[in-house]
């Protein structure tokens, strides 16, 4: 019996992924966690042999949990389920330790299908994003070299955290570093997205929020006005 740990922050999302589990012989979840936090704690006490992470978590982003289930726990794979589009999540998963990339959308279909496959020691990415994969590897396609692709991993964080029209000060508090160190990171966004100002790239992140999530994040339901204000906190 391989056992499996949830980490997403909607308890609806994690019941149904139980639910489907469950129906598999050989699989149980062993533990729900709702945040980063949780989900280290549920790492140390149950020691599953994979976690399914989710990318957007209250604390921190799930790619910081999986850097540090890789290496705190070397023995545990992990696989991320995420509503956000793999062509620009999937390779930052796998570099940061994840064997597996699944959309939420397609989560009954493929997740236990995707499961197997790294618990057999695979890899799991769709057809399509394999392929890019492939290509860049071989030199038959080049990474994108302008806009968001660009962006390291803790500076796209510090975009989504701008993009809910989260200020300097709070977005250090949630990252555990300086404001001085945030302010850094929004001059090399402002530098690597072409972006004039403090404004611009406040509005860009909450559109570029938006449109990446197909809702409005309920910190950045604001005005573009308002939105931009945050830039000078």
């Amino acid at each position: 019996m391989k056992r499996i740990l949830l980490v997403d922050d909607h308890p609806i999302m994690r019941h149904g992924l139980a639910q489907l589990i469950s129906l598999e012989p050989d699989l149980e979840v062993c533990a729900q966690a709702g945040s980063c936090t949780e989900g280290l704690a549920a790492m140390n006490l149950h020691k599953p042999d994979l976690a399914v992470v989710d990318l957007t978590l209250p604390d921190r982003h799930g790619l910081e949990l999986i850097k540090d289930i890789r290496a705190l726990h070397p023995s545990t794979q992990t696989i991320v389920l995420s509503m956000h589009d793999e062509h620009m999540y999937a390779e930052r998963a796998l570099r940061a330790g994840a064997r597996g990339y699944v959309m939420k959308e397609t989560a009954a279909e493929k997740l236990i299908t995707a499961v197997r496959r790294v618990l057999k020691g695979g890899i799991y990415v769709s057809e399509a994003m394999a392929s890019t994969l492939m290509e860049q590897a071989t030199g038959q396609r080049t990474k994108p070299g302008s806009g968001v692709d660009q962006l390291t991993d803790r500076e796209l964080e510090v975009l989504e955290w701008i993009g809910k029209g989260i200020a300097s000060k709070n977005i250090a508090e949630a990252l555990g570093i300086s404001v001085r160190t945030v302010e850094a990171h929004r001059a090399h966004l402002k530098d690597k997205l072409g972006l004039p100002d403090g404004p611009s790239l406040v509005k860009y992140a909450v559109q570029w929020a938006e449109g990446r999530t197909g809702t409005t994040y309920a910190g950045a339901a604001v005005t573009t006005d308002a939105a931009s204000r945050s830039c000078e906190q």
